[in-house]
């Protein structure tokens, strides 16, 4: 049996965002392809970074989960379940199944290592032999997205388990030789203002792509953007009706990306493209190639296409490689992007 989750309240439309075309381009790639380890938005504020990244979760088809698993596992995948409804499948049991919308977790900046990854009980393991545990952020974002706010005021140990487990997929909670694991596969969004200080070029690294956002600069624009946010509070529902049929059409466009991009191929040319971006620029490692492969890939995928082209690396080149270029002193670390 499937029971269907209620709509949450009305959220402002991804598709009514205005320009901001990199930023919303970005967030679709890594819903594409969600092995991308995630966007870093660097930009001023009131620039619809927060707004774009609680809209993106409206544009994924629904999911199954089952119900009352903390971990979000797939009842359709044995393998990526949680360890105790893994067991409860292999005994036969039929699992009770529920569908809903793909999550956006927050997390707050103040939040802990232990509000991250969550805690186990460790007297109760040591005595009795039993693991309980107590869920963090990292099992309720599991096949969601997970939203970083002010990635760059976290403590750095709590932004390198993130990271961690966003490359991994899974989340392990160690105590006294005592550990849990479960699955943690989600998109990792973060955003920062870098007037209130940057990252280590390490953290930087590990987020896949990176984009850096403005304010609109034509008065056209930026009245739209009034007008569009007045109409939305003053009526939530029929602002959402007004772009319901371009919401629609841009939910199918991507759910047709994510299917065909595993089948996206790329020749050694384009490889070879890739690698020659990366030494002419100075790219330390080789997460810079692996990155931009994956999202050209992401990109000829949401383009229809079943095969790299150059123009998917240069435009994939312009969100994976700006912040990984090395620092020269008194450069900024992003500077401009390649358009």
């Amino acid at each position: 049996m499937v029971n269907t989750e209620k709509t949450a309240s009305p959220l402002y439309p991804f598709v009514a965002i205005v320009g901001q075309e990199r930023l919303k381009r970005s967030l679709i790639l890594n819903v594409i392809n969600p092995s991308l380890s995630g966007v870093l938005i660097r930009g001023e504020k009131g620039t619809a970074k927060s707004t774009a990244v609680r809209a993106l979760a409206d544009l994924l088809p629904d999911i199954e989960v089952v119900e009352g698993d903390p971990f979000q596992s797939d009842p359709a995948d044995p393998r990526s379940m949680a360890p105790e409804v893994r067991a409860r499948h292999d005994a036969g049991e039929r699992l009770p199944v529920r569908r809903r919308k793909v999550r956006v977790v927050e997390l707050p900046v103040s939040a802990t290592e232990d509000r991250v990854v969550g805690t186990l009980d460790l007297e109760l393991a040591l005595k009795e032999g039993r693991k309980r545990i107590e869920p963090g952020l990292l099992a309720a974002a599991n096949r969601g997205i997970l939203y970083v706010d002010e990635v760059n005021l976290l403590d750095d140990h709590v932004v390198d388990v993130l990271l961690d487990s966003a490359a991994m997929g899974v989340n392990t909670i160690e105590r006294e030789g005592v550990s849990f694991s479960h699955p943690a596969r989600f998109t990792l969004v973060g955003t920062m203002n870098p007037e209130e200080g940057d990252l280590r070029p390490q953290l930087l690294d590990r987020f896949g792509l990176c984009v850096h956002v403005e304010g609109l600069n034509t008065p056209d624009q930026r009245v739209e953007v009034v007008k569009r946010r007045a109409a939305f509070e003053a009526d939530p529902e029929a602002f959402m009706r007004r772009f319901e049929e371009e919401t629609a059409s841009l939910r199918d466009t991507v759910a047709t990306a994510i299917r065909l991009c595993p089948h996206v191929a790329a020749a050694d040319r384009i490889l070879f493209n890739i690698a020659e971006r990366s030494l002419t620029l100075g790219v330390d490692g080789h997460r810079s190639d692996i990155v931009m492969l994956k999202a050209a890939k992401a990109i000829a995928a949401w383009a229809g296409r079943d095969e790299v082209l150059d123009a998917d690396v240069e435009e994939a080149a312009g969100l994976a490689l700006a912040h990984r270029m090395r620092r020269r002193p008194f450069e900024d670390i992003l500077g401009q992007a390649p358009a």
